[in-house]
This record gives structure tokens, C-alpha cells and sequence, in this order.
């Protein structure tokens, strides 16, 4: 059987460290913990788990703390996971199967990630990492912020999930300023650099510098086809942030260049149209999301709710729109299909049982 190291980075993390080593100590047969500052109870609860706690000078590099960390590790292969994930029970007898599976064959496994969710618990956004490499193979990791370790080899993925399970966000603006810090010192930013740092852009609504940098990330012709689709839609919602409606509808559809419709980009010109109360044009784009398969074995963002409930929510109001209610009716009971709890639905219910009472009394 293949023994596993757990390398982890950590700051201030008392609130979830103990509910993340929890989930994932009987998996592993090593743990390193990298602690990068912390002025809480978080290196002592670490050492309540291991004696491989270690302190490393934050420097502003999330993969300089990580190389650290791999390089601590002394089993056949690492894992690593943050202080705010944890390993469900489902998912911890996956792993033990894949550790007794495990050859030196295998230089890399994707585990998808489950990164958010709705208050029902409904998985939002998924995507994959590179959860568990082969310590020889000596990977390293790359970018100070938004970093990803690069990989070769035999790579596959898994049907493990990583849950993230997180308590309190961080300071906004932490990766923008890391970001903009590098750009002071004169550091040019990579292609994938350009990418996250026009996000963070966006996510401190800072409209037109971001779509300065998706522009620059685009242009360059250089970007991992899924970032060139995330890339097209972000982009596309600060056209919309700052009035540019028609650079928006243009920059939507310029997705397409790169792959195959994606139901976000779908939904999101059906919403372009439904504002401007074009029913015709937006009712095209829903259903036209209904009808499409998800990417498969796609590393890349998955927005789960764009590939089933949103469209057919939509549909229901614009069909609505149109006086068209039996169809309306038919979309809200499909949607009721992915979410039955959902407030939008049951809201539409009750309108239309109360439409029906009025029309037939």
C-alpha cells in the first residue's frame, strides 16, 4: 500500500484545523504543517495531531509556503488541503479504496473540489485539483497567489471529493494587494497571472482596470481554454457593470471561440435579452442551457445550478412574461426537479394556484 503525507500551510485557522485533521487523519500516514504566522491556538492544536509543525516567514507567495511544505514530506505521495476543507465520510472510504489501489504508475490524481454551496447544502460550483502527486516526481508549485501545482505524467482523476467547509472569509482585498505588490516592484505577471489578477479586479469592483487585464489575458492567445471561457463571462459582467451592453453581448458569444456553448454562457445572454424584455431571444438561450451535456472530465469551473435550475427558473418567468402559463408551469415544476425547497419555486407555485383560482372563478 502507498503511504500519504498531508502537507498543509495554515494562519490563524483555530476555528477548523481540528475538524479538517479530524476528517482526514486516519487517511493519511503523515502530517506536515506549515504555519505561516499565526497568533492564535493554531500551531498548538496542529501538535495535537503531529510533531512536524514548522514555521515559515510569510513573504507574500502562497507557493513558496507550499514548496516549504513538499519539501517536508517523506512518503510515496503528498496531499494537500486546506484548514477550511474537510474529507466526508463518503469520501474517506473512497480514499482508503484508492490508497490500496495506488501504483507507482500513477503520478497524479484530480479530486474534484466542492467549493461552495446554496443554504440547502446543494454543491454551487465545483471544479478539480491536483490533490495527490508523487513525491518523486518533485512538483513544484507556481504563482504567489491563485497557485497551482504544475503536474505531468500519469494523470488521472477521481471521483473523491474535497468539501470546502469554510467559517470566516478573508480580509477582502488580500489578493489584489498581493497582486498590486508585485506590480509596483516592477514583477510582470504571467499569463495565468493576468487572468486572476483582472478576477480580483472584479471582485473589488474595480470595473475598468479589470477588463483592461481580461483584455490583456485574452489578447494574449496564451490562456488555458477554461480560463478563456471564465475570462469571456467575467468580462462580460463588467461590460454590464459600467452600461457597456453591447460589449457585453460581444464578449459573451466570443466564448464560443474557445470550445462548445457552456450553459453559464448561455444563461447568462438569456438574462442580457430578458432585461431588455426581449422574451423571444431570451427564451432561445435558456432552453437552448437545458439541452446541453456538461464538459466531461473538465478541470475547469462548473457552476452546477446553470446546468439545470437556473435555465428552467428562467424559462418560467419569461414564458410567464408571455402569457404563456402552462409552459411556465411545466418550467417551474422542472426546476422544482433539481431544488423542490426553493423559494423561487415554491413562490411561482403559489402564483399560479392563485392565477388559476382568479381565472376559473
Amino acid at each position: 500500500m502507498s503511504t500519504i503525507s498531508l502537507c498543509m500551510i495554515i494562519k490563524n485557522e483555530e476555528k477548523t484545523l481540528e475538524r479538517c485533521l479530524d476528517s482526514v487523519k486516519d487517511i493519511v500516514d503523515e502530517i506536515v504543517v506549515i504555519d505561516t504566522g499565526s497568533i492564535d491556538n493554531t500551531k498548538d492544536i496542529a501538535k495535537n495531531y503531529t510533531d512536524k509543525v514548522y514555521d515559515f516567514e510569510w513573504i507574500n507567495d502562497f507557493s513558496a509556503a507550499r514548496n516549504f511544505s513538499y519539501n517536508q514530506a517523506t512518503m510515496d505521495y503528498i496531499l494537500w488541503i486546506d484548514a477550511d476543507d474537510i474529507i466526508l465520510p463518503t469520501d474517506k472510504a473512497r480514499f482508503l479504496e484508492l490508497k490500496e489501489s495506488l501504483t507507482p504508475s500513477i503520478d497524479v490524481v484530480m479530486m474534484k473540489y466542492n467549493a461552495s454551496f446554496d443554504p440547502h447544502g446543494n454543491v454551487t460550483l465545483t471544479y478539480f485539483r491536483e490533490r495527490l502527486s508523487k513525491r518523486t516526481g518533485n512538483y513544484r508549485w507556481c504563482e504567489p497567489v491563485h497557485e497551482y501545482l504544475m503536474i505531468a505524467g500519469n494523470i488521472i482523476n477521481s471521483d473523491i471529493c474535497i468539501t470546502h467547509s469554510k467559517t470566516d472569509y478573508s480580509a477582502p482585498g488580500r489578493n489584489l494587494a498581493i497582486y498590486e505588490a508585485m506590480i509596483a516592484q516592477g514583477k510582470p505577471l504571467t499569463t495565468r497571472g493576468l487572468f486572476y489578477y483582472a478576477r480580483e479586479l472584479k471582485d473589488n469592483e474595480i470595473y475598468d482596470v479589470a477588463i483592461e487585464y481580461f483584455n490583456k489575458f485574452l489578447d494574449s492567445n496564451q490562456g488555458w481554454v477554461e480560463d478563456n471561457i471564465n475570462a469571456c463571462h467575467d468580462l462580460a459582467e463588467c461590460y454590464t457593470a459600467i452600461g457597456d451592453y453591447q460589449k457585453s453581448l460581444m464578449t459573451m458569444l466570443k466564448s464560443f471561440e474557445y470550445d462548445s456553448p457552456r450553459a453559464e454562457l448561455c444563461c447568462q445572454i438569456g438574462y442580457h435579452f430578458k432585461a431588455l424584455e426581449d422574451y423571444d431571444k431570451a427564451l432561445f438561450w435558456f432552453e437552448l442551457a437545458t439541452t446541453l451535456q456538461k464538459p466531461k472530465n473538465s478541470w475547469g469551473f462548473i457552476q452546477e445550478d446553470y446546468w439545470g435550475y437556473i435555465p428552467c427558473i428562467e424559462l418560467c418567468v419569461c414564458y410567464d412574461k408571455q402569457g404563456n402559463f402552462e409552459k411556465a408551469i411545466k418550467y417551474n415544476n422542472k426546476a422544482a426537479e433539481y431544488k423542490p425547497n426553493d423559494p423561487a419555486v415554491i413562490y411561482n407555485r403559489q402564483y399560479f394556484e392563485k392565477f388559476n383560482t382568479k381565472c376559473y372563478d
